[in-house]
């Protein structure tokens, strides 16, 4: 570009020249001046190019003669770009849509979700903008767990496309956070029929219809996870996942084994109702949990079995991760969110394929 510039810029320096000089040279002889005539050509010459040069320096654009500066705009650029937009044309939907999707190319869903809202508004009734606002908002949360409105969400969603995935999906997750653990097993097996047979993604639903059905047949959550461990199922006295498949389906990926317990200093602060959540999350990425468990304060102390297929997404896995920090908090509100006076310990990074059991001694107020 550079190169191409300059050589345009001598011919017509060049040009202008001609155009100029060659008449002064004819006129010069016609008159018997021809020395005088030269002597003008060639400061005429000299000048030209000299005055064309300062003019450009002066009111030009030299630095877009280096590669560099033509870079094409960087996210932030176009971020700021696409919000001016919006800020003049708000009933943009696409803007929004834009908008949002750029957020999460940044890994912050919190706009990203209040994007998706803006965008709700101006199509209230589109499925996609539902579940899409129901998962930034969660992914929005520390613990990562769905919220009454996206709860709500999801629900209408559903109600309008009864086979949206990534809304069964988050469906069947919300449920199995309120304890209505058969309906996310429906929930799962509607999603597992439209899913190719073997694949990571399916075999990951497989896991949760097994957490769910045992949970659904009494089992408690530590009994469900400790079920999918073993090397031979046994039955749960809960409906047959939809498809067929060896037992050990359920067996396959990474475990971490996390050993929860509270500190005695703050035992007598816990109640039995209290609400645990223990999480790990990936130490060197994105904070969303790649595996999550809940659980009263009564089960406590307890190990809890965190596996593949306990994200927030199908594609959520700790086999993904080479290091995770795991977090124990007890909540008494029994929200996700965390709270003043709530209770927490945490493990420092650790391998994911260390198989020995993680302690976790929940030991400060938050």
């Amino acid at each position: 570009m550079k190169t191409a510039f300059i050589l345009l810029a001598l011919l017509l320096t060049g040009f202008a020249l001609v155009i100029v000089i060659v008449p002064m040279l004819r006129s010069g002889r016609r008159h018997g001046h021809p020395r005088h005539a030269l002597a003008v050509s060639l400061a005429v010459a000299f000048l030209l190019p000299l005055t064309a040069l300062a003019l450009y320096m002066k009111v030009g654009t030299p630095a877009a003669l280096v590669p560099a500066n033509l870079q094409r705009p960087t996210t932030q650029q176009m971020l700021d770009q696409l919000r001016v937009h919006l800020a003049d044309k708000p009933d943009d939907l696409k803007g929004w849509l834009l908008l949002a999707q750029v957020y999460k190319t940044m890994d912050k869903p919190g706009p990203a979700r209040d994007a998706y809202g803006k965008a709700l508004k101006l199509a209230p009734d589109n499925t996609d903008l539902m579940v899409a606002w129901a998962e930034t908002d969660a992914q929005a949360r520390p613990e990562h767990l769905i919220s009454d409105r996206g709860r709500s969400l999801l629900q209408a969603a559903i109600g309008k496309s009864p086979n949206d995935q990534r809304g069964l999906w988050l469906l069947g997750i919300s449920d199995y956070q309120h304890g209505q653990f058969a309906n996310a097993s429906r929930l799962w097996r509607r999603l597992e029929a439209q899913l190719q047979p073997g694949t990571p993604v399916a075999q990951a639903v497989k896991r949760q219809i097994a957490m769910a059905d045992a949970r659904a047949s009494g089992k408690s959550q530590q009994e469900a996870m400790a079920l999918l461990q073993s090397p031979s199922t046994p039955s749960t006295g809960a409906p047959a996942p939809a498809t067929s498949s060896s037992t050990t389906d359920h067996a396959e990926g990474v475990h971490l084994a996390v050993h929860v317990t509270v500190a005695p200093s703050l035992r007598s602060r816990v109640r039995p109702g209290d609400t645990v959540f223990v999480f790990a999350r990936n130490a060197n990425g994105s904070p969303m949990p790649l595996a999550v468990a809940r659980l009263k304060a009564s089960e406590l102390p307890t190990t809890v079995m965190l596996t593949d297929g306990m994200g927030m997404t199908p594609q959520a896995r700790l086999s993904d991760a080479r290091r995770v920090t795991v977090i124990a908090r007890i909540s008494r509100s029994g929200q996700a969110l965390p709270a003043a006076g709530d209770l927490q310990g945490q493990s420092g990074p650790l391998a994911v394929q260390d198989e020995k059991t993680v302690d976790i001694v929940i030991g400060h107020v938050r």
